[in-house]
């Protein structure tokens, strides 16, 4: 079987579930082995029922012996029970509003079934067990839980992933001096065991050779990237346009030092007949869409064409405004294109692009299509540089010869790390932020005082501002009792914002939806947004004073910051409260960090040290990053290592190190993913 057969030819997918897998980001056999799970579970293989502790996690394998029938319940809900053996041993099976759990079991069969033991008096329940398949009784389980969508079960995922395993040998690819050096154990060994750990100890062992395969692979191609761009350094020599003095004049406000000096190290860069690749870092609210509007000004007026790329369609319509102010005075032609864009307009755009009819465009992933053409391209700005994988940016790169790139992001990004994460580029930092910007007051509270909280944030309200309230997730996590959206908005909605418009937000909304909530709530409509973090980015509302962030203690210092940051942007007094489940002393000192410094790059590097210590902290955002099982703060030292090895195998002339090289290069360019298979 070939990794990158199609999905839809694996036993017992089909056509119509590969439609669903295919909305999980799995197209084909390497899709779904690098579907890693999210969590796992430990769970005691209880060789007798009997000795089984109250609320303990276990998995049994028993007999039905009597499915009884369902109870209406005084409270509404409908009970659900079967009885089981285990040898002698009987036990009951219960639900509690799930009549069709039973219709997956039947009388004298053998299941293997886990869930939680409850016992009252004699009895001995498992309350809402489930089927687990491809599994044997000999050991205590670690059980790996899938991420879901669609419908698709855990079970579904043990069992295709355990059949396709199965079918395929995983051949090493590392070159064996390094595999030795650091003791990894085969990648084949480790893909199993990611997906079905024998031991704990195997899993972590696994995860280690994994996130290095990975951070390996990411570091040789920034490295391969960064040699190409010298061997293949032609760029476009723009001259300094004499109109840069007049728009600089035209300006409502000053240009700060930093983005002067920005704006200076750019301007140098195109006067080069080498491309610029160049990373503008800049606190939240420190100015970056300026010095793009500068810089890009000066480009057109250079008569090529200009584009900017930003990871949503309301950040990419607030450049475009953004962008049409500023240039209010100058006889330019600006565009946007998103996905909203109607298919009519679309087409005119295209049409109006490729014959050099629009100086700048502004858009979001739909620039990078590919019959999106320039007529003479000269510079492309990529906004939120982190919302990026590299083959996007090199897709969109793609889109003219010899262009400048400048790439811009608003996470604070530690000193130390970004050396690592973006060795292709020059670094420029705008390390203070325009006068007039309000200082926001931080204060952490605990969960059990959430109540005094949006009490204030109901009396903000009153006084004509808005407010954000930001969760870690869309679903209810009863396990670690995390606050959900849908939960959340039901309950404000009820208890303290009965009498006011409030909206919510989270990623998997239909775009459609999510923007006009977010323009509702910018427009002034919406008092109160309870969102995920898809509002980290974009959104420009100066009417909201007001943040809180619900589990804070769940979120990366760098993150929290930039929530920070959607306030404060108004005349208006802000605040930022971060309420937490504060259980021990270092939640406490990371709160106090956020509470007395409002210096993103102090905060990363904090960050950075914290984590980096091996404390685990936050909910990983995946896929931004383009890396899959590794977070580049939490796995830093791997990192560190991975980019030093990187880089012997790059310089190396040792025949094996030139085939690995190769065939890793070769991988990356078929797949696109980081983690990389024979």
């Amino acid at each position: 079987m070939d990794i990158y057969s199609d999905i839809k030819y694996i036993k017992g997918v089909g056509p119509k579930m590969a439609e669903t897998l295919n909305k999980c980001g799995i197209f084909n056999i390497i899709d779904l082995i690098l579907y890693f799970p999210r969590d796992y579970e430990h769970v005691s293989a209880q060789k007798n029922i009997l000795e089984c502790s109250e609320n303990e996690k276990v998995i049994v394998e028993c007999t039905v012996l009597n499915i009884l029938k369902d109870v209406r319940l005084k409270n509404n809900k409908t009970l659900s029970t079967i009885v089981f053996c285990q040898g002698e041993n009987k036990f009951k099976g219960k639900w509690f509003n799930q009549t069709y759990a039973k219709n997956s079991y039947k009388i004298s069969n053998k299941y293997i079934i886990t869930g939680k033991v409850d016992k009252f008096k004699e009895e001995i329940t498992i309350m809402n067990p489930k089927i687990v398949k491809n599994t044997s009784m000999d050991t205590n389980k670690i059980l790996a839980k899938y991420p879901l969508k669609s419908n698709v079960t855990n079970n579904f995922f043990n069992k295709i992933i355990s059949d396709v395993l199965c079918s395929i040998e995983i051949t090493e690819n590392l070159p064996k001096w390094l595999v030795e050096k650091y003791g990894f154990c085969s990648l084949d060994e480790a893909t199993r065991n990611i997906h079905s750990p024998k031991s704990l100890e195997l899993l972590n062992e696994s995860k280690r050779r994994l996130k290095f395969q990975e951070l390996f692979t990411y570091s040789l191609k920034i490295l391969m990237l960064k040699e190409f761009i010298k061997s293949h350094n032609e760029g476009i020599a723009f001259k300094i346009a004499p109109e840069l003095t007049s728009l600089k004049a035209n300006l409502p406000f000053e240009l700060t030092n930093a983005q002067s000096k920005v704006v200076r190290e750019i301007l140098i860069d195109q006067k080069k007949n080498i491309g610029m690749n160049r990373l503008v870092q800049g606190d939240v609210g420190s100015g970056k869409t300026i010095v793009a509007i500068i810089t890009m000004f000066n480009v057109v007026k250079n008569g090529y064409q200009a584009a900017m790329m930003a990871p949503t369609e309301i950040l990419a319509k607030q450049h475009y405004e953004e962008i049409q102010k500023v240039l209010k005075d100058f006889p330019l032609r600006i565009q946007i294109l998103s996905g909203s864009t109607t298919a009519k307009n679309k087409e005119l755009i295209k049409a109006e692009l490729k014959a050099g009819n629009i100086d700048i465009i502004v858009g979001t992933h739909a620039l990078i299509e590919d019959n999106v053409e320039f007529e003479n391209l000269g510079m492309i700005v990529t906004d939120e540089q982190h919302r990026f994988g590299v083959t996007q940016r090199n897709r969109f790169s793609n889109k003219g010869k010899n262009i400048d790139i400048l790439v811009m992001t608003a996470t604070p990004i530690p000193r130390t790390l970004s050396l690592y994460l973006y060795g292709d580029l020059d670094v420029s930092i705008i390390d203070e932020l325009p006068p007039g910007r309000q200082k926001i007051d931080t204060y952490y509270e605990s969960m059990a005082s959430s109540g005094k909280v949006y009490e204030f944030a109901l009396s903000e309200i009153n006084k004509g501002r808005q407010v954000y309230i930001v969760c870690p997730l869309v679903e209810e996590n009863e396990e670690m009792k995390l606050s959900s959206v849908e939960k959340l908005y039901e309950k404000l909605k009820e208890e303290y914002f009965s009498t006011i418009e409030i909206g919510m937000v989270y990623g998997k909304m239909p775009s459609k939806l999510k923007n006009e909530v977010m323009e509702k709530f910018k427009s002034g409509e919406i008092k109160a947004l309870i969102s995920t973090t898809v509002i980290e980015v974009g959104v420009n509302v100066p009417n909201a004073t007001m943040m809180i962030i619900e589990n804070s203690e769940r979120f990366g210092l760098a993150q929290l910051h930039q929530l920070r940051g959607r306030v404060g942007r108004g005349k208006h007094k802000s605040y930022c409260i971060l309420l937490a489940n504060i259980t021990n002393n270092i939640v406490k000192r990371r709160l106090e960090i956020l509470k007395k410094s409002n210096d993103g790059f102090f905060i990363a590097e904090e960050d950075l040290k914290t984590r980096g210590a091996g404390e685990l902290f936050g909910f990983k955002q995946s896929g931004e990053s383009g890396l899959i099982l590794s977070d580049v703060i939490e796995d830093i030292n791997i990192l560190k290592l991975a980019n030093s090895e990187a880089k012997k195998l790059i310089q190396s002339d040792n025949a094996e190190d030139k085939r690995v090289k190769n065939e890793i290069l070769e991988k990356i360019e078929k797949s696109s993913n980081y983690i990389c298979f024979n």
